[in-house]
C-alpha cells in the first residue's frame, strides 16, 4: 500500500484528488492539508511514502515544503502539482529532489500513475513543462542575490533584511541593486515580482 499525503489549499480540488486517489488499488491517502507548513508537520509525523504538493499554498509554498521534506524526511518521495508550470519552478523542484512534476491540466488518472512511478523510484516530468524549462533562459541572479531578493519581496526594510541574512546593510543594498539591474526592473519590488513570475523565487 502506497501511503500518500496530499496538500492543496483549494478545498474542492483537494477533496476531488483525495476521492480520485482513494479509488485506486494500492493507494491510501494518509492525510490531506491546505497549507505548506501543515504538509511538512503532518509528513514528519506520519512518514508517508509520497507527498503530493501544490506549488501555491499559504504558510509555505510547495517548493519550500518540498525542500524541507527532502532534507528532513528523505524516504518520502515528492510530487509537485501546479497550474503554473514556470521553468524556474521546475528547476527548483528538481534541485530539491522532487521526483514528479505534473500540471493540473493533466488527466485525472495521471496523478495515480505518477504516484505509483515515484513510489517505485522512477521520475515523471510533464513533457511540455520539461520542454519549456529547456527553452527558458537561465536565472542570471546569484544565490545570494536570490536570497536577498526573496527577503525583500515582503517589503522588509534593508536593516531587517541585513539582520535576517547576517549581512551588512551596504552588502544588502549591493545585492538588491545588482538584482534590479540584471532583471531590468525599476526597483527591488518589481525585481522580486519578475523573479517570482519566472519561478526563480
Amino acid at each position: 500500500m502506497i501511503r500518500v499525503l496530499l496538500a492543496d489549499d483549494h478545498l474542492l480540488i483537494r477533496e476531488a484528488l483525495v476521492l480520485l486517489l482513494e479509488t485506486e488499488d494500492g493507494i491510501e491517502v494518509a492525510a490531506d492539508v491546505g497549507r505548506g507548513d501543515e504538509a511538512v508537520e503532518r509528513a514528519l509525523a506520519l512518514k508517508p511514502d509520497v507527498a503530493v504538493l501544490d506549488i501555491d499554498m499559504p504558510g509555505l509554498d510547495g517548493l519550500a515544503a518540498a525542500e524541507r521534506l527532502a532534507r528532513d524526511l528523505p524516504g518520502c518521495r515528492l510530487v509537485i502539482v501546479t497550474a503554473h508550470g514556470r521553468p524556474g519552478n521546475l528547476r527548483r523542484a528538481m534541485a530539491a529532489g522532487v521526483r514528479g512534476f505534473l500540471g493540473k491540466d493533466a488527466p485525472g488518472r495521471r496523478l495515480a500513475e505518477v504516484v505509483r512511478q515515484v513510489a517505485a523510484g522512477a521520475r515523471y516530468i510533464d513533457p511540455q513543462l520539461a520542454a519549456d524549462a529547456l527553452a527558458a533562459e537561465e536565472c542570471p541572479l546569484t544565490p545570494r542575490e536570490l536570497d536577498t531578493l526573496r527577503a525583500a519581496a515582503g517589503g522588509a526594510p534593508v536593516s531587517r533584511i541585513a539582520r535576517s541574512l547576517g549581512l551588512s546593510e551596504g552588502t544588502v543594498r549591493n545585492y538588491l541593486s545588482a538584482a534590479v539591474t540584471k532583471l531590468g526592473a525599476d526597483n527591488r519590488h518589481a525585481a522580486a515580482q519578475t523573479a517570482r513570475e519566472l519561478g526563480w523565487l
